[in-house]
């Protein structure tokens, strides 16, 4: 069971109206199972960087099959296969395994605020599903 571009995009803008509601600038990114964007959003006056940020912590999210805070940094062979991936993952909090009948098939991933605004925005995110 695949995720779809339209559960992708409501998650996305659940996302951005939780963000919207406690005065936070977010970026918002949605990947599939195999760690493609699926949908992403940038909000006005989101720091740039935040983009790039929102991406690896879906795509680190999906690829270990947990959420981005869960991620143990410290391990050898977290970081071997994190040096595979050419920066693509950030295993910062922030996003979410997005799980559909006990499958991951995707991820939900924010930044723009504080670590636990930008998992709390990808929560009502993953809720809307």
């Amino acid at each position: 069971m695949a995720l779809t571009l339209g559960e992708a995009n409501k998650m996305v803008q659940a996302a951005i109206a939780e963000a919207e509601r406690i005065n936070i600038k977010l970026s918002v990114s949605v990947c599939d199972a195999g760690g493609h964007l699926l949908a992403f959003n940038r909000m006005e006056g989101a720091i740039f960087i935040s983009a790039v940020a929102a991406q690896g912590k879906a795509f680190g999210a999906v690829g270990f099959g947990r959420d981005s805070s869960a991620i143990p940094v410290d391990s050898p062979v977290i970081q071997a296969i994190m040096a595979t991936q050419g920066g693509r993952v950030i295993p910062a909090q922030g996003a979410l395994l997005v799980v559909k009948d006990g499958e991951v098939v995707g991820a939900i991933g924010g930044s723009g605020g504080t670590a636990q605004q930008d998992e709390d925005c990808a929560r009502v995110g993953l809720a809307a599903l």
